[in-house]
């Protein structure tokens, strides 16, 4: 497990990876992510490999592409092992480029070469785009298989480290993994406008990939019974910059306030930008939604699934703050049944909205009749005029 781990680091760095299929299932697979390719870098895979090289894609940007059919709609435990299934690799067109490449990623309606067939995945090839998404990369992964033995060259970088192999079994392994657990590394009092009287403790992953803080409000000692909690996933261009894209920071600052007005209680601000897609694919999809589609359409564009965000983290701190009876500060049927399942008691749920402008109304709109929150009562109301 610590090799995938580094695996998702290297892969991050815009280093290449050899994923080998231990099981005899198929050839190995030599990857880079498509983010920071180079000519260099294509120029490489394309002499290390056994034949030229593909374009890894998800099935969700299969689908976007006209390649396929979007996969199931999310589901535990096994989820990114079974919404893989319908991965497919694109072959490149010849001499294409770095920005070619990108284009065909990420943009949609991107010339997929006509007639050129595609595949599905191999076992290796299946596992490199798994690493691409734990790591909040653009979802797409440049492969050349390598089969029968590798070169003389390939091998001397891999015995040199220069090159990381890791196993299918072992992504896997790191896709599997039950639940995250949180640990605590830091706290200390932080004043705040709203309220004088908050507390700031840091959680880290355990597999040390991200940090999670929770702001408790009011004296411990007196807060009400059910406590308030809100998850509020990070949103730099809402919270910090007040983004007028979305309803984020509006949420943010609102939530302080019920909570502190209300007694005390906690907010949980959790390091999932974008739906936990990454700033950087956050972007791409702003982008994407400037031509028409929605946050949904746009993500998905993108080979991402509709909200790829979990909670094992709000739950490791809640348990880990001693917190099982909640009244939750949320409009998504998601997070209840998250917290309920991760044995959170949700006594009661209040509304949260932020405010309605004809900015953000394809959000919140997308927000109700794609992903069912209870803000049906806010897309309603006539838009304020400014």
């Amino acid at each position: 497990m610590h090799r995938a781990e580094r695996a998702l680091f290297d892969l991050r760095r815009g280093q290449p990876l050899l994923v080998s299929d231990t099981g005899g299932r198929g050839p190995s697979s030599l990857i880079r992510s498509v983010e920071g390719l180079t000519v260099e870098a294509l120029r490489m895979l394309r002499r290390l490999g056994s034949a030229p090289p593909v374009l890894l894609v998800t099935p969700f940007r299969a689908s976007a592409l006209g390649l396929g059919s979007v996969p199931p709609e999310r589901a535990n435990g096994d989820r990114m092992e079974k919404e893989m299934q319908g991965a497919l690799a694109l072959p490149l067109p010849a001499g294409a480029d770095a920005e070619t490449v990108l284009h065909l990623a990420g943009v949609p309606g991107a010339d997929t070469g006509g007639s050129a067939p595609v595949r599905p995945v191999t076992e290796a090839e299946r596992a490199a785009l798994m690493l691409a998404r734990a790591g909040r990369l653009l979802p797409a992964v440049v492969a050349v298989p390598v089969v029968d033995s590798p070169s003389e060259e390939l091998q001397g970088l891999v015995r040199e480290a220069e090159i990381l192999r890791v196993s299918v079994d072992e992504v896997h392994e790191l896709a599997r993994r039950p639940g995250v657990q949180v640990i605590h590394v830091s706290e200390a009092p932080v004043p705040l406008e709203v309220t004088e009287n908050a507390h700031f403790v840091l959680f880290r992953e355990s597999n040390g990939l991200r940090e999670h803080v929770a702001i408790l409000v009011g004296d411990r000692e007196n807060w009400p019974d059910p406590l308030p909690v809100r998850l509020h996933s990070a949103c730099l261009t809402g919270d910090l910059f007040g983004s007028l894209r979305c309803d984020c920071g509006e949420q943010l600052r609102r939530g302080l306030r019920v909570i502190a007005e209300g007694g005390g209680g906690i907010l949980l601000y959790l390091a999932q930008e974008g739906r936990s897609i990454g700033l950087g694919n956050k972007l791409r999809a702003y982008t994407i939604q400037e031509a028409g589609l929605d946050t949904v359409d746009a993500d998905c564009a993108l080979g991402f699934g509709a909200d790829e965000r979990n909670y094992d983290a709000a739950i490791s701190m809640l348990h880990h703050l001693n917190v099982h009876r909640v009244q939750l500060l949320t409009n998504n049927p998601e997070k209840m049944r998250a917290l309920q399942e991760g044995g959170i008691q949700v006594v009661a749920r209040r509304a949260l909205h932020g405010e309605l402008n004809r900015h953000n109304l394809p959000y919140v709109a997308a927000k109700v009749h794609r992903a069912g929150h209870w803000l049906g009562s806010m897309v309603s109301d006539p838009l304020p005029r400014r």
